[in-house]
């Protein structure tokens, strides 16, 4: 489904009563249906058979691999983590692993290219030179890794744990896409949430990278964290801008201590309040379109040159679990503890406790332990989200003629849930097209929520604050 490229949104259309007054708790939509309609039910058996399912399709895969080992625990993290600084135990990981490709691989044609590969964690780079070079060649060897120019291979890297010739050897491995977590520069915010991590070293690996001609480099901020003003914030954007990364993503955090042990660590007393999260926001976006930017939606921007940027004007950009992605016509397979596939017509989810994981394979099944198959209801909705959320736009015409039905009748409750964002001047109705407005743009997980029919049974679930 192509689109007309959105028009840029804009913080000059800013409302703070009118954010405030949506500013509930909601999914990110990294899937449709989220992952609380998973269930048990949907088996190893069931995911096996999406992906024989998936083989006439002949789309390209897309391969995760979630690498859960820190050495340090940063205080902020609701990630799936292993604390160990013995690289030693990561080998019977990879023994895993290993297996679970063979199992994997064994149902899936040898001849579907893998155009993105994405390793995340934890700290990918946790791993010593010589495992990463082993994990590559496994997956090689299971899958057969692409070396074509426009493949997206990226890998997420903590500046505290590697150095120069970390980045040589990754790009001898075919990555091409470097992700930098760096959440602030400010000292006295580094050291609340226990992430010592000098400017220099950030700097350091990105004059690197450049030098060795990495394609696509992206930065993580998150605002909301303890110690930090507007004016602090302020500050860290004016040093990343200088450093002129590819992609900046910045998040919101997200405080739920009930729910992630580390975040005890922060004291409630000094986070900042709505407001003072408001203006970071605010600032956030006004200094980066000011300096060229493009705010592709939600938490991500990118230069008008970079290839998410270019994926948004041609209407193929999609949304994964790791957020915005530049190849939306892919099956997604993930490896490791936690991880989670969006297969044909299914999501399936591995044990988050690496028990789990190894018990299952080392009795040689896959180790999945829920997910749900979508019914045409859930993929009609899951399409018109994943357009809203990426085009910024949705056509009901042509969400119709993909489904063979009539789109605008269909989502009759979603329309009627939107009127109020109508009146509010967050998105406009003209014909079978809807329009995010630059207003609405920074509400857009609120949009999509209207078209979320499992939403009003999941009263019970936590999610973040959309701003």
């Amino acid at each position: 489904m192509s689109s007309l490229a959105p028009a840029p949104s804009s913080s000059r259309a800013w409302d703070p009563a009118l954010l405030k007054r949506y500013d509930v708790s909601g999914p990110r939509y990294t899937s449709y249906p989220t992952a609380p309609s998973f269930h048990e039910g949907f088996t190893a058996e069931d995911f096996e058979a999406a992906l024989a399912r998936s083989n006439a399709s002949a789309r390209p895969l897309s391969l995760y691999v979630h690498v859960p080992f820190c050495r340090r625990i940063c205080f902020y993290c609701a990630c799936n983590k292993i604390a160990t600084k013995n690289t030693r135990l990561a080998e019977p990981y990879l023994s895993r692993l290993d297996r679970e490709m063979v199992l994997i691989s064994r149902r899936l044609s040898t001849s579907r290219e893998v155009t993105q590969l994405h390793w995340g964690g934890g700290t990918p780079t946790f791993l010593t030179l010589g495992q990463m070079s082993d994990l590559i060649d496994r997956l090689d060897a299971r899958f057969g890794l692409s070396s074509a120019p426009e493949r997206d291979y990226a890998i997420e890297i903590d500046p505290r744990e590697a150095d120069v010739l970390t980045l040589r050897h990754l790009q001898a491995l075919g990555f091409n896409r470097l992700s930098l977590g760096v959440q602030d520069l400010d000292p006295v915010v580094q050291q609340a949430i226990n992430r010592v991590q000098p400017r220099v070293l950030t700097e350091s690996l990105i004059d690197e990278a450049r030098r060795l001609g990495f394609r696509s480099l992206n930065l993580d901020l998150i605002y909301g964290l303890p110690h930090q003003t507007p004016a602090s914030f302020a500050a860290t954007l004016r040093q990343v801008i200088a450093m002129a990364p590819a992609r900046l993503s910045i998040f919101n955090y997200a405080h739920l201590p009930r729910r992630f042990a580390p975040q005890r660590r922060i004291r409630e007393a000094d986070l900042p309040d709505s407001d003072a999260k408001l203006a970071m926001l605010q600032a956030s976006i006004e200094m980066l379109e000011d300096a060229g930017y493009v705010h592709i939606g939600m938490d991500h921007f990118a230069r008008p040159d970079d290839s998410l940027t270019q994926a948004q004007r041609r209407g193929t950009m999609t949304r994964n679990f790791q957020g915005y992605a530049t190849h939306g016509d892919s099956d997604l397979v993930g490896l490791g503890v936690s991880a989670i596939s969006r297969v044909d017509d299914a999501y399936a989810q591995n044990p988050t406790a690496l028990a789990g994981y190894e018990v299952a394979l080392d009795a040689g099944r896959l180790a999945t332990v829920k997910g749900i198959r979508l019914s045409l209801d859930d993929r009609l909705r899951r399409r018109a989200i994943e357009r809203l959320m990426c085009d910024m736009a949705l056509d009901f015409e042509t969400l119709g003629l993909e489904f063979n039905v009539d789109a605008k009748a269909w989502l009759g409750d979603a329309i009627a849930r939107l009127s109020p964002c109508v009146e509010d001047g967050l998105i406009e109705s003209h014909g079978s097209r809807l329009s995010v407005t630059p207003r609405g743009r920074l509400l857009i997980r609120h949009l999509a929520m209207a078209f979320d029919a499992r939403l009003p049974g999941q009263a019970g679930q936590r999610y973040s604050r959309i701003l």
